[in-house]
């Protein structure tokens, strides 16, 4: 097989893992993409593994387990603290459950699996609940009325400029992530086919650890940033 040829299959590949007829549709189903899967999968983890770091947790002489889960509490909520300003602090845990969320999705291509982030729906859906979450955040800081007048600073001649950049915004954070994922999952095929193995084990712990780890952060950056910005 080519190189062509396997980008072609990567790319057009069948993305449904459950097919489901519930007789709707002109084909009768309702498939569940395997990123919809993956992402339960995700959940799954995070699940067991909160409810395993956070049993029998005491005030005093506390455990190993629960020294780990506080300081990873702690050095997450620091990450994001002055991104966020004083008004979006309360925002932190949606921001810290986004990145652990994104970072996991993109570590998954380590284990040979498609990083849900590589659906379009999946980046979308995230771009759209951050930019829901900005602009609520600057209604509750500023009420509606503050919220419409936002548009027409510095100068209301921008209004339209400020109108359409509520569009941008969620378009450049889904692309943004989205592009970045499918760029990598396509070098990484393409060392694949071109290299001996032990050259894409290498490459794989830039692409699937470090440009994973640092596309979600850099997701959650611009949504703190947008965040604070709106609620100054």
């Amino acid at each position: 097989m080519s190189i062509g040829e396997r980008l072609n299959e990567l790319l057009t590949e069948d993305k449904t893992m459950i097919p489901v007829n519930i007789g709707i549709g002109p084909e009768g189903f309702f498939n569940i993409n395997k990123s919809v899967v993956y992402s339960w999968g995700i959940m799954l983890v995070f699940l067991i593994l909160c409810i395993f770091l956070t049993s029998n947790m005491r005030i005093h002489n506390i455990s190993k387990k629960q020294l780990i889960a506080e300081t990873i509490v702690v050095k997450l909520r620091g990450l994001v603290a002055d991104l966020l300003g004083s008004f979006g602090s309360r925002y932190t845990e949606y921001i810290l459950t986004v990145l652990l969320y994104i970072a996991l999705s993109n570590l998954v291509g380590v284990v040979g699996l498609v990083p849900p982030t590589m659906d379009l729906n999946v980046t979308v859906g995230l771009a759209l609940m951050s930019i829901v979450l900005i602009e609520a955040a600057s209604i509750s800081k500023n009420g509606a009325g503050g919220w419409l007048k936002s548009f027409t600073k510095p100068i209301w001649i921008v209004t339209p400029m400020n109108i359409l950049e509520l569009a941008i915004r969620p378009l450049s954070l889904c692309m943004r992530l989205f592009g970045n994922v499918l760029g990598a999952t396509v070098i990484m095929e393409l060392i694949k086919m071109a290299v001996p193995m032990f050259i894409p084990a290498l490459a794989s712990l830039y692409f699937d650890f470090f440009d994973g780890l640092i596309q979600a952060y850099v997701f959650i950056f611009l949504t703190s940033l947008y965040i604070k910005e709106a609620t100054e």
